[in-house]
């Protein structure tokens, strides 16, 4: 990871982590799953580069990921062991880290801009399941129906699984979680993340992607991370409010704490990784993945969108 000035803004995107490799994805997928990312990043890039905020960008961003069938969250999300769609999603600000997750969300458009409202328009964090939903109805927030959600590559993906039910589950089977960090022109950070969950998920589970310091977390003293991959292994760490701990308080840089958290998921066998926007410097990411959907960009002009780990 490069370094930037601390006075510009850097974002960074994620669209899940998982056993993807050149061999894997044709020629039109990899074409498809980059220009995704593409239109993500620019969503976000379009927000601070116009000195707007952090939080802004980086809902804008998911928003973009989340209304793209090809990515596990909002349309396109994955499907329950029950064949419903069920999403989640979490949002923080940095300066204030003030936060809203929802989980277990079955007729929101936009997950996110759900988590968003809860934050700043309710006096809780975390809100789950269908009080969730009548949340967002209350405050006029757009609603879908199933078929807005549900496509038929993530049906076939279920009938498979539950045609194999002893096979073991791969990440590269889906796109995974989507997410988004931002540092703007203030100073200020701001995370993102939204995900489906698992294909075939039982029991009302719900992963890392809306847990404040699992999978999602901002701090203008450190930096914001998001977070992709088996989130039962990023719950058991706090991989996300780990990063921004040990980047605050042993005074390392956030790529180097981004490091040694994903060696330790790597020790337990946890699969994934993370992407970071440091409060100085330039947005960068980690993981252990053959592959990442990954964008990133700064005020400096540097711009990049990946999917291999050799990129």
């Amino acid at each position: 990871m490069t370094t930037a000035e601390a006075s510009g803004w850097s974002i960074a995107i994620h669209g899940g982590a998982g056993s993807m490799d050149r061999s894997m994805l044709s020629q039109e997928q990899d074409r498809l799953a980059r220009a995704g990312l593409a239109a993500a990043l620019d969503a976000g890039i379009a927000v601070l580069s116009a000195g707007g905020p952090s939080l802004d960008a980086v809902e804008a961003a998911v928003r973009v990921l989340e209304d793209n069938p090809l990515f596990n969250a909002g349309r396109g999300s994955v499907f329950t062991a029950e064949g419903r769609v069920e999403c989640d999603a979490a949002i923080m600000d940095g300066s204030n880290r003030m936060a809203g997750a929802v989980a277990g969300v079955r007729s929101t458009r936009n997950p996110i801009v759900l988590a968003r409202a809860v934050m700043e328009q309710s006096p809780h964090v975390f809100l789950a399941g269908s009080g969730a939903d009548a949340f967002a109805r209350a405050k006029a927030i757009e609603d879908a129906g199933p078929e807005w959600f549900e496509t038929a590559e993530r049906r076939r993906q279920l009938d498979e699984l539950l045609a194999n039910p002893d096979a073991p589950f791969d990440l590269g089977m889906k796109y995974g979680t989507v997410g988004a960090v931002a540092r703007d022109l203030s100073g200020h950070v701001a995370a993102a993340t939204s995900t489906g969950g698992l294909t075939g998920k039982k029991w009302g589970r719900v992963g890392d992607s809306p847990l404040i310091g699992a999978g999602t977390y901002a701090d203008d003293r450190a930096g914001a991370i998001s977070c992709t991959g088996a989130g039962e292994y990023f719950i058991r760490l706090g991989v996300a409010h780990e990063i921004a701990a040990i980047t605050r308080l042993c005074g390392i840089d956030m790529l180097s704490a981004a490091n040694t958290l994903i060696d330790e998921l790597s020790a337990l066998g946890g699969k994934g990784g993370v992407i970071l926007a440091p409060a100085h410097g330039t947005s960068g990411w980690a993981f252990n993945t053959p592959g990442m959907y990954r964008g990133r960009a700064d005020s400096g002009g540097m711009r990049q969108v990946a999917i291999y780990a050799d990129e």
